[in-house]
């Protein structure tokens, strides 16, 4: 396996830009592509379930969640935390509602949760917005069965510093029952050369306090029961495999129940767009992590 240290900024930029390792189409076509599916699949989850828009979690204009709900909800729905991609920096929940029809139609709630992207945010704000998101979520819906979480690259690394949080400093601890970390960053050091970087402004200190790689021992503690799946598309770059790898191996060396999920005829946006479906392995993996397969 290469060593990211080894690599000029040039190989490091062509490693974590994924639209240039998609066999589908050419790396604007995808992104363009990826916009419409995920704005699409979110104005259809929005007309065939019982959406509440624009719930704030906070003070901030970014601070919001939309919620989708069953049309007949029971006291103790599962409820599934979403956190989108877009390198941080683009994206926001208004496109990230298109996986909840299945999941709704099995009778869990799905939470989309915005956050301020850069360069209006900062990856310290990041994530202590998503943390109070779950906060919140967990306050306004105290009868749900369980609490499930779900982050798309950018949004992959945010779930996992959820479950990485000292709940001491919140009001509550929420007891995460399961976590689907889809094609992630674990460990933010690469891309502080890389165009990535431009608009985050982080330095190095930065990076590692809020690189999940360097959180185990909290992780273990704060979500020593959830179950995680870390998942990466066939067609992701060596280095956003290499992520995905290293962390599910630093989780099973740290004694968590974890498992990879290597998923087939995917690249780095496919692999999360195919979520409308719910024959497809990664939803069919989250509806038995929640009992509603």
């Amino acid at each position: 396996m290469s060593d990211w240290t080894k690599m000029n900024t040039d190989e490091l930029e062509l490693q974590y830009t994924p639209s240039r390792w998609s066999l589908r189409m050419s790396a604007d076509d995808v992104i363009r592509a990826h916009v419409a599916a995920l704005k699409s699949g979110t104005e259809k989850a929005r007309a065939v379930t019982q959406a509440l828009i624009d719930v704030p979690y906070g003070e901030g204009d970014r601070e919001k969640l939309d919620v989708y709900l069953p049309s007949s909800p029971s006291p103790d729905l599962p409820l599934v935390i979403y956190f989108h991609g877009g390198y941080w920096q683009f994206l926001s929940k208004d496109e990230s509602g298109f996986l909840a029809p299945p999941l709704v139609q099995k009778g869990a709630v799905v939470v989309a949760v915005g956050y301020s992207t850069a360069p209006t945010g900062n990856m310290d704000l990041m994530v202590s917005q998503v943390r109070r998101s779950v906060a919140s979520v967990i306050q306004q819906y105290s009868h749900i069965s369980g609490l499930y979480l779900c982050g798309h690259s950018a949004g992959a690394h945010l779930a996992a510093m959820v479950l990485s949080t000292d709940w001491s400093e919140y009001d509550i601890s929420p007891q995460i029952k399961g976590a689907v970390l889809v094609s992630g960053v674990y460990d933010l050091q690469p891309i502080l050369s890389t165009y990535v970087n431009e608009p985050l402004k982080m330095n190095e200190e930065v990076a590692l306090r809020n690189s999940p790689s360097h959180f185990l021992s909290q992780l273990k503690v704060s979500s020593t029961s959830c179950d995680i799946i870390v998942a990466v598309a066939q067609n992701d770059s060596p280095e956003f495999r290499r992520q995905s790898e290293e962390y599910f191996k630093a989780l099973e060396s740290a004694g968590l129940t974890v498992s990879f999920v290597d998923v087939p005829n995917t690249d780095h946006f496919s692999i999360i767009e195919q979520l409308v479906d719910e024959d497809y392995l990664l939803t069919q993996l989250l509806l038995k992590m929640m009992g509603k397969s």
